[in-house]
């Protein structure tokens, strides 16, 4: 009986322990963070780029690389230690390596492998030497199931466009709209009412994502009626492609408030004629 009692109370006891050792790994589980953040701000008309941000890991160091705009030459490199609440500061100073004009990127990595947690790209635009107005922030940071933002960073990622713009009768219309992949050209493609496409242009966004272009419409392609389709896309993720229409016909733009005023001067053209004609009614003569 003393055997079998012990044998149960040797049990209930690893029970006992595996549940706190589970309870345990799941509070440690969500009370760990990960993850880091990086800003680069600089200057129009600077040679200093300065870099600062966070991350929740004290493992080891964060690295810094600095690619030209082609991705063909390592510009820049540096390394430095967190301090104790995981922040990190430097300057990067511009020098002849720095021969191409556009946006160079600046990768932040805290240890080895490919631990996205711990690696961020921001870009700087630098023309004849000299940096752009720049203030952009990365953020991947993570306490738990929770994102944490940093410095008001908008968590929307992808590309955006705006309704399209045009006046009455133009044979031209505007394309804007912004995204948060300022290092990428936006393809813009426009297809005719049976899918035809018309049209393709390319255009880089400026340094706060957006982008504006004008369409010029007109030509053979052109000579369908109807609702012509206008698509800018970057990458083959769908958060990175946006659609809008424009009404086409005789070869020039048919704005979209175009049919709701034709329905505003109907109504008008229908309450003149009942109005004038309750006006005869009250004035014919009762016998």
């Amino acid at each position: 009986m003393s055997f079998k009692r012990s044998i149960t109370s040797m049990a209930i006891l690893v029970m006992s322990l595996s549940l706190i050792s589970m309870a345990s790994m799941q509070q440690d589980a969500f009370a760990a963070g990960s993850g880091i953040s990086m800003t680069a701000t600089a200057d129009e008309g600077s040679d200093i780029i300065t870099v600062n941000g966070r991350t929740l890991s004290d493992l080891s160091d964060v690295t810094f690389k600095i690619t030209s705009p082609t991705g063909n030459n390592i510009v820049a490199v540096d390394q430095m230690s967190p301090d104790d609440n995981g922040e990190f500061m430097l300057e990067f100073k511009i020098g002849p390596t720095w021969t191409e004009d556009g946006f160079y990127q600046i990768t932040a990595k805290q240890g080895t492998g490919a631990n996205t947690f711990y690696t961020l790209n921001v870009f700087v635009e630098v023309i004849d030497g000299m940096t752009m107005q720049t203030s952009e922030t990365e953020s991947n940071l993570e306490t738990g199931i929770f994102t944490v933002p940093t410095n008001n960073v908008a968590t929307n990622k992808g590309i955006t466009l705006d309704p399209i713009s045009a006046e009455q009768g133009s044979t031209i219309f505007a394309v804007t709209g912004t995204t948060d992949k300022i290092n990428q050209d936006v393809t813009i493609t426009v297809n005719a009412p049976n899918g035809n496409v018309v049209t393709v242009d390319q255009i880089s966004p400026i340094n706060d994502g957006t982008f504006a272009t004008e369409i010029t419409v007109g030509g053979s392609l052109w000579k369908q009626d109807g609702i012509y389709t206008v698509t800018v896309t970057q990458t083959d993720d769908p958060v990175y492609s946006a659609s809008g229409e424009i009404d086409i016909k005789e070869g020039v733009v048919v704005p979209e408030f175009g049919t709701i005023a034709a329905m505003i001067l109907a109504v008008a053209i229908i309450s003149i004629i009942a109005v004038s004609a309750r006006s005869k009614l009250s004035i014919v003569p009762r016998y």
